[in-house]
């Protein structure tokens, strides 16, 4: 029997509590232990562990999980939370991540290494990927659903970036292997490490991405009062995916009490350019705030994450894609829900894509939704028990009155009240998805509710 290493802590010891937590505490679960991996070598060991003793588990990075498929009642997580070393060669534009790093502590660390000139001079501040906002989000969740974030419409999704992956799958009945996968290499699994989610296949432990230099950055903040929803919205709608493709654009629709509708946005030009583009946004509405500013890089991405997405809590989360602008009809019904939200933390949150998103086909990576215009996120928050179920059934009930004006989900906003989730997160990629997992993984070793099944399961 192969003996599990790394950092393992067992239900009933001290530090329990804490390594068990996720950022959802609503779909709270209890294994039996949390291997920590320091190594590769200890995610080679916990997965062998795993299959000889047939017992249940699950892959951990980021806790972020929005259903907590990460974690699981009596069986054993494998985290891979303590692989976060980066490893950046700019005279390739590369960097080397290992798969259990923060956003954040990528972001940081691709900032510190700009590309130098023959001359001597730096023609950037900086480096960085595509990615999301969240500080606290794990760079493998991420990627291997996609990755939307401040820079997509300029740069692509995150997995658009991807150059390799080594990746820790089953061999034979009991043993496991590690593989190299790229556009040359396993490139079929390649494929489906590129939108295809996170704990489908089997364990990455390194990824390798394209890096860009930057250096700073335009970024605006447009608010209005909660009675101009409908025109601040359908304003947004009719431009932000279809602006400059250096500028991708956000607008949250908070709810009724909270009296904010509130557009960001970030764009790789001048603070003067951008102050041009925003003009359609805001000309036929009546803002009570604009503000227009040129800021490093790295002083961006503070501004763009959200505290209190770092920090555990009671939610539900959903979304949906928008693949045409909504009718007068959709964004009444968006507005309703806010009027009648459950509570001051319930919100609506639209992020515009095209752009480079749309440069590659559908088919041509496991990311399916290339050619929606915005994709739209569902969420609620809330601190009692007794309000769950209300919670719950908010997000359930906004999402199914959307559904005539809107299409399929993001992967990475899981939610186990979709039926036909399949479809919903991989539209027409799901069989050729199925069938790099019944090559990869035949014996669905790596299995969870909405995971994706070999065709002999």
């Amino acid at each position: 029997m192969t003996e599990l290493t790394g950092r393992i802590i067992r239900r009933g010891d001290p530090g329990y509590p804490e390594a068990r937590k996720n950022f959802n505490l609503y779909y709270s679960k209890f294994p039996e232990a949390i291997v920590f991996c320091e190594e590769e070598k200890d995610v080679l060991n916990a997965l062998k562990y795993v299959r000889e003793s047939k017992v249940p588990f699950r892959v951990r990075s980021g806790r972020h999980s929005y259903q907590n498929f990460s974690l699981l009642d009596n069986g054993i997580v494998i985290d891979i939370s303590e692989l976060n070393a980066i490893k950046v060669d700019t005279s390739k534009d590369i960097a080397v991540i290992k798969a259990g790093c923060e956003l954040g502590n990528v972001y940081q660390t691709l900032w510190q290494h700009g590309r130098t000139l023959p001359s001597g001079i730096h023609s950037s501040a900086g480096s960085t990927i595509p990615a999301g906002t969240q500080s606290s989000v794990g760079i493998a969740g991420l990627t291997l659903g996609g990755g939307i974030g401040y820079l997509s419409r300029v740069f692509g999704l995150t997995c658009d970036n991807l150059l390799n992956v080594r990746i820790a799958v089953p061999k034979g009945k009991d043993d496991v292997k590690v593989l190299e996968a790229n556009s040359r290499k396993n490139s079929e699994l390649f494929w489906a490490c590129c939108g295809g989610g996170g704990g489908n296949f089997g364990i990455v432990t390194e990824f390798t991405f394209r890096i860009h230099p930057i250096k700073n950055v335009s970024i605006f903040q447009a608010e209005w009062d909660f009675d101009q929803l409908e025109t601040a919205f359908d304003s947004w709608q009719h431009w932000a995916p279809f602006a400059d493709r250096r500028l991708t654009s956000s607008i949250e629709l908070k709810a009724k009490s909270e009296n904010t509708i509130q557009a960001l946005g970030q764009f790789l030009g001048s603070k003067d350019e951008l102050k041009k583009l925003i003009r359609p946004l805001v000309k036929n509405t009546s803002p009570r705030k604009v503000q227009v500013t040129t800021i490093p890089f790295n002083q961006a991405v503070n501004f763009f994450n959200n505290p209190a997405g770092n920090i555990p809590s009671y939610f539900k989360r959903s979304g949906a894609y928008i693949y045409k602008p909504l009718p007068n009809e959709g964004i009444k019904i968006m507005k309703r829900f806010l009027e009648n939200a459950p509570n001051e933390n319930a919100a609506i949150w639209q992020q515009s894509l095209a752009g480079a998103v749309q440069d590659k086909a559908p088919s041509e990576t496991a990311y399916y939704h290339r050619n929606a215009l915005i994709a739209q996120e569902y969420n609620t928050r809330w601190t009692k028990d007794e309000v769950a179920s209300r919670n719950v059934q908010w997000v359930y009930s906004l999402r199914k009155h959307l559904t005539p004006y809107t299409r399929g989900n993001y992967v990475n906003w899981p939610d186990i009240l979709i039926r036909d989730w399949p479809r919903t997160y991989y539209g027409d990629n799901f069989d050729q998805l199925r069938k790099v997992k019944t090559k990869v993984d035949p014996m669905n070793v790596f299995r969870f509710k909405q995971s994706i099944p070999p065709f002999s399961n």
